[in-house]
């Protein structure tokens, strides 16, 4: 079976799409491997992206089938597989009621075989759309910004991962929380930067040594529908996602 990611955070703009992006294209380009994206944000912004057209085949349709349809899956022209977003999944919470709810999209997944790795990017909001995410995936990473939002946010979140962990999935094993848009230069970022790694710790993971400085590159490469590293191989952005990715390639690889 493939190995499936989430980047998880209910904060928004904290670079979850981003990461997203940049974490299926690394393994991708740099691995060789076969990624399947799931855009499960009403938003779609990695739908965009990535240059996905709007489709009736899409991740509302899968959650309520409980099964993918491979002949369906999109070929974006710039050669990445997605299944992409519909702003009807806004109403998800009125369209899954059923007992097992939580399970739509692990069911859903059980004979993708033909993929290496499921990315799947999540909506700024802790619904019963992420928790099918979190239910189906190996693993989970939090994008955060060294703010008392995303501090926030993460705590919260650990919350939920504490459930998810205890009813839905005892095996999820959050990688790490990724620093995004980092300013090392600033104070306040430094302090709650401290503040972040403490609370990884009660989450029993860590915040990765590697960080992701803000970069015009990546809303270019965004607005060209191109992944950061097929954009501009020389920005900040794409060296620090390079050097990130290896770290959490090893973990995955252990």
């Amino acid at each position: 079976m493939a190995k499936i990611i989430t980047i998880i955070n209910q904060k928004g703009g904290v670079g979850k799409t981003t990461t997203a992006q940049a974490i299926g294209a690394w393994i991708q380009v740099k691995k060789n491997k076969k990624v399947l994206l799931l855009d499960i944000d009403q938003q779609g912004n990695l739908t965009y992206a990535i240059g996905a057209r709007n489709s009736d085949y899409n991740m509302l349709e899968v959650l309520v089938a409980e099964r993918i349809q491979a002949d369906k899956i999109q070929l974006t022209p710039s050669k990445f597989w997605i299944i992409p977003s519909t702003p009807s999944l806004a109403n998800v919470d009125i369209a899954l009621t059923q007992t097992g709810k939580e399970y739509r999209l692990k069911k859903a997944l059980v004979d993708l075989i033909s993929y290496d790795f499921v990315v799947i990017d999540t909506p700024p909001t802790l619904n019963i759309i992420t928790i099918n995410a979190l239910t189906a995936s190996n693993y989970a990473v939090i994008p955060a910004q060294a703010d008392i939002f995303s501090l926030q946010g993460i705590t919260q979140l650990g919350q939920t991962i504490e459930t998810v962990k205890r009813y839905t999935n005892k095996d999820l094993k959050v990688l790490g929380i990724v620093l995004t848009k980092h300013n090392t230069r600033s104070i306040l970022s430094r302090d709650l930067q401290k503040v972040i790694t403490d609370t990884a710790i009660q989450l029993q993971t860590k915040v990765y040594t590697q960080y992701v400085r803000e970069a015009l590159a990546v809303r270019e490469a965004q607005a060209m529908k191109k992944d950061i590293f097929n954009y501009n191989h020389k920005s900040n952005a794409t060296k620090d996602y390079d050097a990130l990715m290896k770290q959490i390639w090893k973990d995955i690889n252990q």
